[in-house]
Protein backbone atom coordinates (compact mmCIF):
# COMPACT_ATOMS: atom_id res chain seq x y z
CA UNK A 1 0.00 0.00 0.00
CA UNK A 2 1.28 2.96 -0.83
CA UNK A 3 0.92 6.44 1.11
CA UNK A 4 -0.41 9.65 -0.30
CA UNK A 5 1.75 12.71 -0.84
CA UNK A 6 0.59 15.85 1.44
CA UNK A 7 -1.93 17.93 0.18
CA UNK A 8 -0.49 20.93 -1.47
CA UNK A 9 -3.92 23.07 -0.25
CA UNK A 10 -3.66 24.41 3.63
CA UNK A 11 -6.70 25.95 5.61
CA UNK A 12 -5.60 29.27 7.25
CA UNK A 13 -4.62 26.78 9.98
CA UNK A 14 -1.92 25.25 7.98
CA UNK A 15 -3.93 21.70 8.57
CA UNK A 16 -4.34 19.83 5.05
CA UNK A 17 -7.50 19.57 2.94
CA UNK A 18 -8.81 17.95 0.41
CA UNK A 19 -8.11 19.82 -2.92
CA UNK A 20 -11.49 17.90 -4.95
CA UNK A 21 -14.11 20.01 -3.94
CA UNK A 22 -12.47 22.85 -4.71
CA UNK A 23 -11.31 21.97 -8.33
CA UNK A 24 -14.69 20.42 -8.69
CA UNK A 25 -16.63 23.55 -8.13
CA UNK A 26 -14.06 26.13 -9.68
CA UNK A 27 -14.40 23.95 -12.90
CA UNK A 28 -17.97 24.03 -12.83
CA UNK A 29 -17.69 27.88 -11.99
CA UNK A 30 -15.45 27.87 -15.37
CA UNK A 31 -17.75 25.91 -17.32
CA UNK A 32 -20.78 27.88 -16.53
CA UNK A 33 -19.19 31.51 -16.84
CA UNK A 34 -17.92 31.04 -20.13
CA UNK A 35 -21.21 29.65 -21.22
CA UNK A 36 -23.43 32.14 -20.44
CA UNK A 37 -21.40 35.22 -19.30
CA UNK A 38 -20.17 36.08 -23.33
CA UNK A 39 -23.57 34.84 -25.11
CA UNK A 40 -25.09 37.34 -22.11
CA UNK A 41 -22.93 40.35 -22.99
CA UNK A 42 -22.93 40.15 -26.56
CA UNK A 43 -26.93 40.14 -26.35
CA UNK A 44 -26.51 43.36 -24.30
CA UNK A 45 -24.35 44.98 -27.28
CA UNK A 46 -20.60 44.69 -25.80
CA UNK A 47 -17.89 43.52 -27.52
CA UNK A 48 -16.06 40.24 -28.00
CA UNK A 49 -13.02 41.32 -26.08
CA UNK A 50 -15.49 42.60 -23.30
CA UNK A 51 -17.43 40.10 -22.79
CA UNK A 52 -14.50 37.60 -22.38
CA UNK A 53 -12.78 40.04 -20.12
CA UNK A 54 -16.44 40.17 -18.10
CA UNK A 55 -16.19 35.81 -18.34
CA UNK A 56 -13.13 36.08 -17.00
CA UNK A 57 -13.73 38.55 -14.01
CA UNK A 58 -16.79 35.99 -13.19
CA UNK A 59 -14.96 33.11 -13.09
CA UNK A 60 -11.99 34.68 -10.86
CA UNK A 61 -14.54 35.86 -8.71
CA UNK A 62 -16.39 32.59 -8.30
CA UNK A 63 -13.09 30.83 -7.89
CA UNK A 64 -11.96 33.28 -5.22
CA UNK A 65 -14.92 32.50 -3.48
CA UNK A 66 -14.55 28.53 -3.69
CA UNK A 67 -11.22 28.78 -2.58
CA UNK A 68 -12.28 30.93 0.47
CA UNK A 69 -14.83 28.72 1.58
CA UNK A 70 -13.34 25.07 0.62
CA UNK A 71 -9.58 25.55 1.30
CA UNK A 72 -8.77 28.60 3.12
CA UNK A 73 -12.56 28.47 5.78
CA UNK A 74 -12.33 24.67 5.41
CA UNK A 75 -12.45 22.62 8.99
CA UNK A 76 -11.51 19.27 8.57
CA UNK A 77 -11.67 18.61 12.22
CA UNK A 78 -14.91 19.30 12.40
CA UNK A 79 -16.30 16.36 10.16
CA UNK A 80 -20.12 15.00 11.37
CA UNK A 81 -23.06 14.07 9.95
CA UNK A 82 -25.06 16.75 8.69
CA UNK A 83 -28.91 16.97 10.01
CA UNK A 84 -31.19 15.93 6.92
CA UNK A 85 -33.85 18.64 7.87
CA UNK A 86 -30.50 21.13 6.95
CA UNK A 87 -29.18 19.48 3.92
CA UNK A 88 -32.94 19.90 2.96
CA UNK A 89 -33.22 23.76 3.36
CA UNK A 90 -29.72 24.23 2.00
CA UNK A 91 -31.19 22.26 -1.03
CA UNK A 92 -33.86 24.34 -0.78
CA UNK A 93 -32.06 27.68 -1.25
CA UNK A 94 -29.47 26.45 -3.91
CA UNK A 95 -32.29 25.83 -5.58
CA UNK A 96 -34.15 29.26 -5.75
CA UNK A 97 -30.44 30.76 -6.50
CA UNK A 98 -30.13 28.63 -9.33
CA UNK A 99 -33.90 29.24 -10.52
CA UNK A 100 -32.93 33.29 -10.02
CA UNK A 101 -29.66 32.61 -12.28
CA UNK A 102 -31.63 31.20 -14.98
CA UNK A 103 -34.23 34.23 -14.79
CA UNK A 104 -31.19 36.50 -14.97
CA UNK A 105 -29.60 35.07 -17.79
CA UNK A 106 -33.28 35.19 -19.28
CA UNK A 107 -33.62 38.20 -19.32
CA UNK A 108 -31.96 39.57 -22.60
CA UNK A 109 -33.85 37.25 -24.80
CA UNK A 110 -37.44 38.59 -22.86
CA UNK A 111 -36.34 42.07 -23.27
CA UNK A 112 -36.56 43.26 -27.04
Amino acid sequence: MCARPPSPFRNRHGDPVDPVPFLVTASAAFLVTFSFVPVYCLTLGLSVATAAAASTAVFLVAAGLAYRRLVRGARPDLRSEVDPGLRLRQLFYVALVVVGLLVLVSLPLLVP
